[in-house]
């Protein structure tokens, strides 16, 4: 008699790894995700540190996350899950809110002892009575099974109960049916250099899958609808890794070889990590001793013919303003990175948020105007990165890109770009024709000076902080000439507006409501659109990813609208900006300040109120 297997199948699905710091979830989400992209699975994903790394075992505190949705028209992590894995006690009670009506509850019941009801902090010894929670739960004991499973592995005993997240994946591969291929491909990649290790998760891994099969008359199993991707090399990739990436694609197309100086910070500190392995390209990447360090290394090399970054995050951008004021009046390329978390001072390192914008946009002293652009999501991270530095070269001035630690830390499926995906960077040198006459203040067209490499005969000059005078590049303390040189910089970068697509409208293009946001938020805001408009309700959305200057288009799209809404994670800071430019158009507000990103369901009830 053949046992019968309830299937569900679903255009996505949303699975949630929780566990104790250093059980794993994020190998086996990441592993996870990349097994779903290789099948043409759209994918988004949510790692959830905690604030405190180092946590005591078991304890509420110490319980990290992953979630991961796969499948098609796939724009965020889910706003709740469909299978949630908790290793322990602990995790249960901080995610089981997270599960959907009916989901599945996959949970290692070895750790669930009395004495790890105690350290989560629970008043009974029914921990699923205690919590209400109404799902299918699956009593797995991975710690036992892992164990079994490696009894003849030679290891010890840490080292195999460090192999639970893979017995927990092998379940989840079963669950969603995954090819264990491609598991195992990703396993060798991350233990190749540790035979031992890797035949362990090997083992693991194909003993959660086997485990799964045996128990498939007990649990509902799903099967993810694959959608026709454009043909390509597909991969999944973060926003730090993307934006290294992009880093190294302008650094081909203008022809300057990549400088990164940098000081690790987090959730910056993957930027720096992946430069650091790219000296097969040509990539100069050095960890400096702080934050000004950083950027004053950068400035050096761009002024020596570098293509120039630095990296960091809120904390490290205020350090590095002196700076940065430094590259706005010697007019230099320079691209400032900040993956932006909570604050104020520490904060929150390990928490996404949005409130370095005004920092970003005014945090200098003097007249000192900084394009600013930011990445709408993990995978834009690396055409962002391209775009800031093809403006900061093409017109000389320092660029701010905005990231921010969900999208940094976030990853999506991804095309591998064709060379010629990408156009040419306008490496503004100094014309043949114009060396005779040259000073270090000579423009072009665009407002832009010309770049003169050092060591470039004829081209002998200085920069340097203090005011100059636009026809000799002497230090001038004339008060017209300072006013001259402050709006020729402002035109410089008033004029970037030129330079950049318009603005453009989703949705309903019908309706009278605009939705507006900037940056990491666009996946939840799209998402809440798409499903305003499916219910009826006519909603546009406008999504920013170049905040200074604005779009050339940005006053006629704003003002088609009855009702202009914006939401963003921090007290309003973009709202107040466009306020500012737009008098005329009263702007409401959806602002959420928690270290965590928006949920679709949050921003359509507050969307909807506004509609009433």
């Amino acid at each position: 008699m053949l046992e019968k297997t309830n299937v569900k199948v679903l255009d996505k699905v949303v699975v949630r790894f929780s566990g104790d710091s250093g059980d794993g979830m994020q190998l086996a989400g990441n592993i996870f995700t990349n097994v779903s992209a290789g099948l043409g699975n759209q994918v988004c994903t949510f790692p959830d540190y905690p604030a405190e790394i180092r946590a005591p075992q078991g304890s509420l505190s110490g319980v990290s996350g992953f979630q991961v949705s796969v499948g098609n028209g796939v724009h965020t992590p889910g706003d709740s899950c469909d299978v949630l894995v908790a290793m322990n006690a602990a995790a249960l009670k901080q995610n089981h809110r997270f599960l959907k009506p009916g989901g599945v509850i996959i949970v290692d019941i070895d750790s669930f002892r009395e004495s790890d009801l105690r350290k989560a902090l629970y008043t009974t010894d029914k921990p699923f009575e205690e919590l209400g929670i109404k799902a299918q739960i699956v009593e797995v004991p991975v710690t036992t099974m892992t164990r079994a499973a490696l009894a003849e592995s030679g290891l010890d005993n840490k080292s195999v109960l460090k192999c639970r997240n893979i017995f927990a994946l092998g379940l989840i591969c079963w669950l969603f049916d995954r090819p264990l291929e491609s598991a195992v491909h990703h396993l060798r990649k991350k233990f190749g250099k540790k035979p031992a290790v890797f035949e362990a998760n090997a083992t693991v891994l194909r003993a959660g899958f086997n485990y799964g099969s045996n128990i498939h008359a007990s649990v509902s199993t799903y099967r993810v609808e694959t959608a026709d991707p454009r043909p390509g090399t597909y991969t999944d990739i973060n926003g730090n890794t993307a934006t290294a990436w992009g880093l190294i694609m302008a650094s081909e197309k203008c022809g300057r070889p990549l400088f990164l100086g940098s000081y690790p910070i987090t959730p910056a500190t993957d930027i720096l990590h992946e430069l650091a392995k790219r000296k097969d390209l040509g990539v100069k990447a050095v960890q400096m001793e702080d934050e000004i360090a950083g950027v004053c290394s950068a400035i050096g090399a761009s002024f020596a013919g570098n293509l120039a970054v630095t990296s960091t995050s809120g904390p490290g951008l205020a350090l590095k303003s002196e700076g940065i004021g430094l590259a706005v009046i010697a007019e230099l390329p320079l691209v400032v990175i900040d993956v932006q978390r909570g604050g104020p001072s520490t904060g929150l390192p390990t928490k996404t948020e949005q409130t370095d914008l005004l920092q970003a946009l005014y945090g200098r002293n003097g007249e000192s105007p900084v394009p600013v652009v930011a990445p709408a999501s993990p995978t834009d991270c690396f055409d962002m990165a391209f775009e800031a530095c093809r403006i900061a070269v093409e017109h000389m001035t320092p660029v701010i890109l905005l990231s921010d630690a969900f999208i940094g830390n976030g990853s999506s499926a991804w095309r591998i770009p064709d060379d010629g995906d990408y156009p040419a960077i306008r490496t503004p040198y100094v014309p043949e024709e114009k060396r005779r006459d040259w000073t270090p203040y000579l423009r072009s067209g665009n407002g832009a000076r010309y770049w003169a490499i050092p060591g470039t005969e004829g081209l002998t000059h200085r920069l340097g902080g203090l005011e100059k005078n636009p026809a000799t590049g002497a230090i001038s303390t004339d008060p017209a000439n300072h006013e001259t040189m402050v709006r020729l910089r402002q035109e410089k970068v008033e004029r970037i507006a030129d330079d950049i697509p318009p603005l453009e409208v989703k949705g309903d293009h019908r309706a009278d409501t605009l939705l507006i946001g900037w940056g990491g938020t666009f996946g939840h805001l799209m998402s809440a659109t798409d499903e305003l408009c499916a219910d009826h309700c006519r909603v546009a959305l406008a999504h920013f990813r170049y905040i200074r200057p604005l779009p050339a288009n940005t006053a006629e799209v704003l003002r088609r609208y009855r009702r202009v809404v914006v939401a963003e994670l921090n007290t309003g800071m973009f709202a107040d900006y466009l306020q500012a430019k737009f008098p005329d158009i009263n702007f409401r507000r959806i602002n959420k300040i928690q270290g965590q990103p928006f949920s679709v369901g949050e921003i359509k009830e507050q969307l909807i109120k506004f509609m009433d």
